[in-house]
C-alpha cells in the first residue's frame, strides 16, 4: 500500500518538473459520479477530474511539530525570508516513502516558493519559531518554521475519502476538453485542507 502512496507522491513532486505537461488543481470536491470528480478550484473554476484504476489516492492527515523526529523524511515548502527560507507547510512522509522527490527545487505553491525533501537533521527552537535543517543528497537547507505553520502527514487513501466538500489536490495531464486525467489525488481527511 505504501508503494502506491510513494508513487502517488512522486507524481506530485517530480512530474511537475518533467517535460510532460501536468496540471495541478487545488480546490474542493463538488460532486463524485462514478469515475469522475467535479472540483471547484480555489479561483472558482469548475473542473472535471477523471479517475482510473491507476489513479493513486493519498489521504492528508493532521500532524504536529512533536511528530518532527530526528531523521524523519519530510518535505518543506518555503519562500525566501530575508537571507533564508520561511516554511509555508511541512509534510511528513511515512518511512516507506523515504527518498521520494529528494532534493531542493522550485515549487508551485506561491511565487518564488521552493520544496525541500530530505531527512530532518536538526530542529532548533527559537523565539520566532523552530529552525529545521533538512539534508538531501548533495546539500541541505535551513528553514525557519513559524509556530503557525501547517504540518501534515500522508496515509493511504481510498474512494471513501472522496466526498463532496473535501479539500483535494488533483494532478495529471489536462485533456483537450479541459478535464484532468488524474494520476494522483491528495485529499484532506476529516475536514483537513491540504496546505500544499
Amino acid at each position: 500500500m505504501f508503494k502506491a502512496l510513494a508513487l502517488a507522491f512522486a507524481i506530485f513532486t517530480v512530474a511537475a518538473y518533467a517535460q510532460t505537461p501536468v496540471a495541478t488543481l487545488r480546490g474542493a470536491i463538488a460532486s463524485v459520479t462514478g469515475d469522475a470528480l467535479t472540483m471547484t478550484s480555489r479561483s472558482g473554476e469548475t473542473v472535471t477530474v477523471r479517475l482510473s484504476p491507476k489513479t493513486r489516492l493519498v489521504a492528508v492527515v493532521p500532524a504536529s511539530v512533536a511528530d518532527l523526529k530526528p531523521d524523519s523524511f519530510i518535505g518543506v515548502a518555503a519562500v525566501p525570508d530575508g537571507d533564508g527560507l520561511k516554511a509555508l507547510e511541512v509534510h511528513i512522509f511515512p518511512e516507506a516513502m523515504r527518498g521520494t522527490g529528494e532534493g531542493f527545487r522550485p515549487f508551485d505553491l506561491a511565487p518564488g516558493s521552493t520544496m525541500t525533501n530530505g531527512a530532518l537533521q536538526a530542529r532548533v527552537g527559537g523565539v520566532d519559531g523552530d529552525r529545521l535543517t533538512v539534508t538531501y543528497k548533495g546539500g541541505s537547507q535551513t528553514v525557519r518554521l513559524p509556530k503557525d505553520t501547517p504540518i501534515v502527514a500522508f496515509a493511504p487513501g481510498d474512494r471513501a475519502d472522496l466526498k463532496p466538500g473535501a479539500a483535494a489536490i488533483a494532478r495529471g495531464p489536462k485533456g483537450s476538453d479541459g478535464a484532468i486525467d488524474a494520476a494522483a489525488v491528495l485529499v484532506g481527511r476529516d475536514g483537513l485542507t491540504p496546505p500544499m
